[in-house]
C-alpha cells in the first residue's frame, strides 16, 4: 500500500489539488485520504476507487512472476 500511497500523492499533487479537495471531489474524507497516501494497510475499495477516478487512476490485477 505504501507504493500506492506514493503515486496517489503525486498524482494528487500534479493535478495541483490539496488534500480536502481531493476528499470533496471524491466524497471521502481528508483523514482518508491521509491514511490512503500513507499507506494504510485497510482500506474500502468503493472509497479507494473513487479516489483513484477523480486521480484519472486505475487499479490493476496482474499476475505475479515467480523467479
Amino acid at each position: 500500500m505504501g507504493s500506492l500511497g506514493a503515486d496517489i500523492r503525486a498524482r494528487r499533487r500534479s493535478l495541483g489539488l490539496n488534500q480536502h479537495d481531493l476528499a470533496e471531489l471524491s466524497g471521502t474524507s481528508e483523514r482518508f485520504i491521509r491514511d490512503l497516501e500513507h499507506g494504510k494497510s485497510s482500506v474500502r475499495l468503493d472509497k479507494l476507487t473513487a479516489v483513484l477516478s477523480v486521480l484519472g487512476l486505475q487499479l490493476r490485477a496482474e499476475a505475479r512472476t515467480h523467479e
